[in-house]
C-alpha cells in the first residue's frame, strides 16, 4: 500500500470514479477538481489505484476538518482507515474537527479519537437561501 500525504496528483478523473463506489451521486468534474485544489488529500493507493482517501480543510493555524475519509468496502478492516486518520495526526498543523455517522463512532474511537462539539448542519434549500 502506498500512503501520500497532500497528494497534489489527485483529480477528479480519479477521484470520482472512487467515491462513486462508495456514495451514489453525480459529480461534476470541475467543481470537483477545484474541491480536490481546496484541501489536503491523504490518499491510500493498491497497485496505483485508489482504494483510500482522507480529505482536510484548514486554514493552517486555527482550524482544521476531516471534510470525509473514505475506504473502498473491499479494502476496508485492513488498516488504511486508522493509517490514513495516523497521518492526518502527524502532519496536519492544527487540531481536527470533524463529524461521525453513528456506525463510525467506533472507528474513530478506537484510533485515539475524542468525542468533543455537537456538531449542526444549515442545508441550502433549492433557490440558496436558507
Amino acid at each position: 500500500m502506498e500512503y501520500k500525504f497532500d497528494d497534489q496528483e489527485l483529480n477528479a478523473a480519479t477521484f470520482i470514479p472512487f467515491v462513486k463506489q462508495i456514495w451514489d451521486g453525480d459529480y461534476q468534474e470541475e467543481k470537483t477538481d477545484e474541491a480536490l485544489k481546496k484541501t489536503l488529500n491523504i490518499t491510500a493507493r493498491h497497485n496505483h489505484m485508489l482504494v483510500g482517501c482522507l480529505r482536510i480543510l484548514t486554514d493552517g493555524y486555527f482550524f482544521g476538518t476531516i471534510t470525509e475519509l473514505l475506504v473502498l468496502p473491499e479494502y476496508q478492516r485492513q488498516g488504511i482507515g486508522s493509517r490514513l486518520l495516523q497521518l492526518a495526526r502527524a502532519y496536519t498543523p492544527t487540531l481536527l474537527y470533524f463529524g461521525a455517522q453513528p456506525e463510525a463512532e467506533g472507528f474513530y474511537e478506537k484510533n485515539g479519537c475524542k468525542k468533543s462539539l455537537q456538531s449542526y448542519i444549515i442545508e441550502k434549500n433549492a433557490t440558496g437561501e436558507q
